[in-house]
């Protein structure tokens, strides 16, 4: 009878390690323009999970400011009122540079355009920890358009 609870704890163990434990993947990190004027990349590992989380400069509200003062509606979109959410990936790199922008779930061309413009411009953030290190971790932010 004892050998039929034995699976059981070793899967709760195993749950409870997943949840307690950073997540890493792989992805290409730009690190600037070689002597020739070629864009130059490299393998890192970005995080999903980590013990202190990325943040903006100020926080939220911040985030939020900076967002509607420097967001600009797009004519056309605006004139066909279209609205939407667009929300996008990017990794905050161990020195807190925005990187690897991508739409995860769009609603127009131009709006999804004006978002990467915005995250692309956006200063630099306060990087996340892990294991008292500063690692690139991967955010996942919508920015609304509204009329």
């Amino acid at each position: 009878m004892k050998t039929t609870y034995i699976p059981l704890l070793t899967s709760i163990i195993l749950f409870i390690l997943g949840f307690t434990s950073a997540r890493a993947q792989t992805c290409r990190v730009s690190v600037g323009n070689s002597a020739d004027g070629m864009q130059t990349y490299k393998e890192v590992f970005e995080y999903d999970y980590v013990e202190v989380k990325p943040s903006f400069p100020g926080g939220n509200e911040a985030l939020l400011d900076y967002i509607n003062k420097n967001r600009h509606y797009p004519s056309d979109a605006y004139e066909r009122g279209i609205e939407g959410r667009v929300t996008c990936s990017f990794v905050v790199n161990a020195n807190g540079n925005i990187s690897n922008i991508k739409v995860i779930r769009g609603c127009h061309k131009s709006l999804n355009k004006e978002a990467i413009r915005l995250l692309t411009e956006m200063p630099c953030w306060h990087p996340g920890r892990h294991l008292s290190q500063s690692v690139p971790v991967r955010v996942v932010h919508s920015i609304p358009f509204r009329k």
